[in-house]
């Protein structure tokens, strides 16, 4: 039996024009080997990745799997979340504050913390994901913008607008949620 969905989650998830039924003219055609995010459903779909992804930040490696959950939704380049096995959990430290998602939950938030250094706000997690999300509970996403991280090897960049936590690899094709003049979508 699934669990009722909050009011705010309910009128969230109403809102959206873009869920991954058809390409908008403006998204760009993905070449041999990529895929669209303009293909990517509402509400997302999460899928395993065993590809290796490596986080590193300050200078230590946080974080090493083939583990990885990619939450894939409209618009957006994948969030990749990392089983808590995988992680270092002690180079993070609760952050105040939080986040809500009309897709996955209410989000609880990290620093990254090595020695006197700190990144705030680096990572974040569903401690009680949605039902329709509960493939990321236990697991932990990186804002690529504070930290380095690759996958399969490849360098990853972060998703622009410095809100979303989306990961930019070379198979994906765009725009992203969070270029300039997305706010619409």
């Amino acid at each position: 039996m699934k669990t009722p969905l909050p009011t705010w989650a309910e009128l969230g998830r109403r809102g959206w024009i873009h869920r991954g039924e058809r390409r908008p003219l403006f998204a760009a055609e993905p070449v041999n080997g990529q895929e669209s995010v303009w293909d990517y459903p509402r509400p997302p779909c999460l899928v395993s990745d065993t590809r290796e992804v490596v986080v590193r930040a300050l200078g230590i490696e946080i974080a090493r799997t083939r583990a990885a959950v990619r939450v894939l939704e409209t618009s957006h380049p994948p969030t990749f979340y990392l089983p808590r096995a995988d992680i270092q959990m002690g180079y993070l430290a609760p952050a105040g504050g939080g986040s809500r998602c009309e897709w996955k939950g209410e989000a609880t938030y990290f620093d990254v913390v090595v020695g006197a250094r700190r990144l705030s706000r680096a990572a974040w997690s569903y401690e009680r994901p949605f039902d329709d999300a509960f493939a990321i509970a236990g697991h932990v996403a990186f804002y690529a913008s504070k930290i380095e991280a690759t996958v399969g090897g490849e360098p990853v960049r972060p998703q622009p607008g410095g809100f979303y936590g989306g990961w930019i690899t070379p198979e994906l094709a765009g725009p992203f949620k969070g270029d300039s003049g997305s706010e619409s979508w």
